[in-house]
């Protein structure tokens, strides 16, 4: 059996769009903190979570802690360490503040969705060897 494979066509628009909310001067969620909240909870574990995310440890903390401040209260509790390790889970505020910025960022990309045939047939048939993300 010939297997075909789909090219994507250059010419046709397509989206990207990242979704940040702000507290103060601070994000305090955006796409990369919601995969790093994701990865919490499947790791049960701040550490490993970054790991999965190619990211420190420290790095990851401080992306909590940002998160962890900007809300009502903690979206994510760790406890320490001891006898039997320590573990980290979503606080109920952290399952449901994720839970809600995954349902605006999907009702987002699909609004915009809609847009796109405004720029079909507007878009250069010429494949940029170095794009430049703006």
């Amino acid at each position: 059996m010939k297997s075909t494979q789909i090219e994507s066509d250059a010419s046709l628009p397509r989206l990207k769009i990242t979704l940040r909310l702000l507290h103060n001067e601070e994000i305090a969620m955006g796409p990369g903190k919601a995969e790093l909240l994701a990865a919490i909870e499947s790791t049960g574990s701040i550490a490993a979570a970054g790991k999965r995310m190619n990211m420190s440890y420290r790095r990851a903390w401080l992306l909590v802690d940002v998160m962890n401040r900007s809300f009502s209260g903690p979206l994510v509790h760790a406890a320490k360490g001891g006898r039997h390790g320590g573990g980290t889970t979503l606080t109920p505020l952290g399952q449901h503040v994720l839970d809600q910025y995954t349902k605006m960022s999907a009702a987002v990309n699909h609004t915009a969705q809609a847009y796109l045939p405004l720029f079909e047939g507007l878009m250069s048939k010429q494949v940029d060897e170095n794009p430049v993300d703006e």
